[in-house]
């Protein structure tokens, strides 16, 4: 299935695009996190498990159970903290 990323602040930086188009066999936002991870290089270092990653699925906060549908919208960014 077809769904639209966005990589905000430091993920951005280090993945080196703000948004792209991918064709993913996962059915959840973990399965997808484990897809791009695999692509390796800036992909495994940013979204590695382990990592503080933070996820919306269609702008609303989820957890990597989190079920995809086609066209879907997911925001990967790190951890915001205020001050």
């Amino acid at each position: 299935m077809k769904v639209q990323l966005r990589y905000f602040a430091s993920l951005r930086e280090l993945i080196g695009i703000g948004a792209e188009s991918v064709d993913t066999q996962g059915s959840t936002l973990g399965e997808l996190r484990a897809e791009l991870v695999a692509r390796g290089g800036a992909y495994a270092e940013a979204l590695a498990p382990g990592k503080s990653v933070r996820a919306a699925l269609n702008q609303t906060m989820s957890d990597e159970s989190a079920v995809l549908t086609e066209g879907a919208e997911v925001g990967f960014f790190p951890p915001v903290t205020g001050g």
